[in-house]
């Protein structure tokens, strides 16, 4: 049996109807996306004139986008994947890579606002480095949630019992 048959097999031919708790952090994911997306723009002008007006606006987006997405990480990692953990453990499978994703994400933003917290003129170079740290943070957290969408949402959705179900979605809005 392929790879892809047997997790097909464990989410159902079809992603089924997702409960309130899960519907909200899938809802979650476009504003996130939006906002990702008009960073990538911004890395892409950058690459182009090296401008350090642009730089700087890049360094505020990437601040405002991290305060974002750190509520929504902890939704997930606190709250649901701790639920699933009972279920398919942590230490290999989904669980695992998502958490790794996560780490390899927020690590990239890290370095990225470590490298830039002083407010001074960034050389060419110093733009690429921090460039490709948001470009690959991007990269990453785009793949990141079609996997969540696709892959993990479903699988919760069919190993949750409804109480769980309820107890999530009163979890994540707390």
């Amino acid at each position: 049996m392929e790879m892809h048959s047997c997790i097909s097999s464990m989410i159902g031919a079809e992603s089924p109807e997702l409960c309130e708790g899960l519907k909200q952090l899938k809802d979650e994911h476009p504003p996130l996306l939006n906002k990702l997306d008009e960073i990538l723009k911004r890395c892409k002008s950058i690459e182009r004139a090296f401008e350090q007006e642009q730089f700087s606006h890049l360094i505020n987006d990437v601040l405002l986008f991290k305060d974002e997405l750190e509520p929504h990480s902890e939704r997930e990692e606190g709250v649901l994947f701790k639920m699933m953990e009972a279920y398919i453990g942590k230490e290999m499978g989904p669980l695992a890579v998502m958490e790794y994703e996560h780490d390899q994400a927020k690590g990239c933003i890290g370095k990225f606002i470590e490298n830039t917290k002083q407010d001074r003129p960034f050389s060419k170079e110093e733009m690429m480095e921090n460039v490709e740290l948001i470009k690959n943070a991007y990269f990453i957290l785009v793949d990141h949630f079609a996997k969540e969408e696709k892959v993990l949402f479903p699988m919760a959705e069919n190993l949750l019992s409804l109480e769980e179900k309820v107890e999530l979605l009163q979890q994540i809005r707390n």
